[in-house]
């Protein structure tokens, strides 16, 4: 038995696997249970008494080589089997090329606005987005009434009933950063502020509770509605081409007098008329007016030395417009699908 073990450890010792099939054939010849080296052990109890010792422990050793043979051939192969497909098995080293993010298309669009008003003096500002009554709403020249004040249209964080002296709420638009600077700051001021803002709003197509704003204000002596016309226009065909038609329509806010709102044609029908537009062939795009004394007046500014402009929009509904796209939800619904259609925008 000593030479049958002595030749079979040779033919271990030998042999060569390229491929899991040579492996396999290797573990069914040698170390399966009908194999070369159990069929040794079962005629083990056969052997002499006075031979057991030597050859238990050849047998013993061939075991033990041909398992290792057969876990150093195993890792070789996988090895090779991992370079073919050009991955590494060094965990150390690098990694191979793997796709790059690209910047949300909200992130894109603010950076673009911010920049075309830095062109013209605009400074950024920003502020909390947890907000108390008096910069929400009472600076604002809000009334005690105002729907806005509501639970049903306002997230507040403290109860507005039992804590009347002093609500706490998520803010419902960045107007909060323009009055703290007003507060802070002597004019002339001239600043942008985006944010994050909220309002108890159902989510739709065209509306959520969670969306982006980036206001304006400009306060100094003479300010005129010419100023914030021309600011608009310029804003206006910078973001969406030279060939851009705008109109103003008038409308009333609480904190500007006169207000108004301004449209754009629509983007997606060239006017004609679709969903977008509600067939009208025109698309708000933001609001504005001139600051209500009142409001210069409760921030601590002269209302009869300085003068102020003041606008907002929403950054969503400026995306929704440059992209041609249809439905606001898609801007928080994390689909790679619809994200990487943003790769090349920077």
């Amino acid at each position: 038995m000593i030479t049958e073990i002595e030749k079979i450890l040779a033919e271990i010792n030998t042999f060569t696997a390229g491929s899991d099939d040579e492996l396999e054939a290797f573990r069914i010849k040698y170390l399966s249970r009908k194999g070369k080296i159990p069929s040794l052990f079962e005629r083990f109890k056969d052997v002499l008494p006075q031979d057991r010792k030597v050859i238990g422990q050849s047998l013993n050793n061939l075991k033990t080589q041909a398992q290792e043979k057969y876990n150093l051939l195993k890792s070789e192969i996988s090895e090779k089997t991992i370079t073919k497909k050009g991955e590494y098995t060094d965990l150390t080293k690098p990694t191979g090329f793997q796709d790059i993010g690209a910047r949300h298309p909200i992130s894109v669009v603010r950076r673009m606005i911010l920049e075309i008003f830095a062109r013209i003096g605009y400074n950024v500002a920003e502020g909390p987005e947890i907000v108390d009554d008096w910069h929400n709403f009472s600076a604002l020249n809000f009334p005690e009434d105002h729907p806005a004040r509501d639970m049903q249209d306002t997230f507040f964080v403290s109860n507005p009933l039992t804590d009347t002296d002093k609500p706490i709420l998520l803010r419902t638009h960045t107007s909060t950063v323009q009055v703290k600077m007003m507060e802070s700051a002597k004019p002339p001021i001239r600043i942008v502020a985006p944010g994050r803002v909220f309002r108890n709003e159902a989510i739709s197509a065209r509306a959520h509770c969670i969306f982006h704003q980036v206001e304006g204000l400009y306060i100094d002596h003479n300010v005129s509605f010419a100023d914030l016309k021309q600011t608009l226009y310029y804003f206006a065909t910078e973001f969406f081409g030279d060939d851009t038609q705008v109109r103003f329509r008038p409308s009333y806010f609480p904190f500007t007098e006169p207000s108004a709102e301004m449209d754009i044609l629509c983007k997606m029908c060239n006017g004609e008329g679709c969903r977008i537009c509600k067939n009208s062939g025109w698309v708000e795009i933001l609001g504005c007016g001139m600051v209500d004394p009142n409001v210069l007046e409760l921030c601590g500014i002269d209302s009869k030395e300085y003068t102020g402009l003041a606008f907002g929009m929403g950054i969503e509904r400026i995306a929704m417009l440059k992209y041609q796209i249809d439905d606001l939800r898609l801007f928080f619904e994390n689909d790679l699908r619809f994200l990487k259609l943003f790769e090349g925008a920077v």
